[in-house]
């Protein structure tokens, strides 16, 4: 996680939700992460092909020149990323691991806005993990950002994180869902166990490695 935004939302969350594998959607307070509040958004999900924002903050919404609430998540990205996306959905909701995901917003001038995302699950009770937490933010702001707007996304890199240092799905072995990994976040507080030779995995098109520099 390279931003500070990332970072303080990733934090609240993981304080929030304590021992359980995500906090209730009624534990988020804005007032708590109002210095955020521009750069995140949650998302609503009717499983892994229908995301939709259902939430998005001013500074998010400025760079793609739109509000966002109720538009499709997935839309804008090429069928390669978007499949890894959906991979990526389903482990959030189902198996409640958290994403870190590397973006690139294209305009129509063909410049590029780098940006850093993050995904944590978010549970409703009676209705399962079934919102997500998340925010978007620029690694730069170049003097066009909210003037030329984004109209497609592409992944530059990926990351999932076991915030318990293993899927929630392995106290419950007929879940076992094979495309997900598991590995740890690097930089987080908690033992690394080492890995068996060859524990890459394949998220859509895309390879996701455990530790190294991101």
């Amino acid at each position: 996680m390279k931003h500070g935004v990332t970072q303080t939302l990733y934090s609240y969350w993981d304080n929030l939700r304590g021992a359980r594998p995500a906090p209730n959607r009624s534990e988020v307070d804005p007032g708590e992460i109002r210095g955020l509040l521009g750069d995140t958004f949650i998302l609503e999900t009717n499983g892994p092909r229908d995301v939709r924002y259902r939430l998005a903050g001013t500074r998010l919404c400025s760079a793609h020149c739109r509000e966002l609430k109720g538009r499709n998540f997935l839309r804008g990205w090429n069928d390669k990323d978007r499949e890894a996306l959906e991979s990526l959905i389903a482990a959030i909701t189902e198996d409640a691991a958290a994403a870190v995901i590397g973006i690139n917003g294209h305009t129509e001038r063909d410049q590029i806005l780098q940006m850093e995302m993050l995904l944590v699950p978010l549970n409703v009770p009676g209705e399962g993990r079934i919102r997500i937490l998340g925010s978007c933010t620029p690694m730069e702001k170049p003097y066009w950002i909210g003037l030329h707007p984004i109209l497609k996304q592409s992944i530059s890199s990926l990351r999932l994180v076991w915030p318990d240092e293993r899927p929630y799905f392995v106290d419950a072995p007929a879940a076992l869902n094979p495309i997900v990994p598991r590995f740890t976040a690097e930089g987080m507080s908690m033992p690394t166990p080492p890995l068996p030779k060859g524990a890459e995995k394949k998220v859509g098109h895309l390879t996701v490695y455990s530790g190294g520099k991101s």
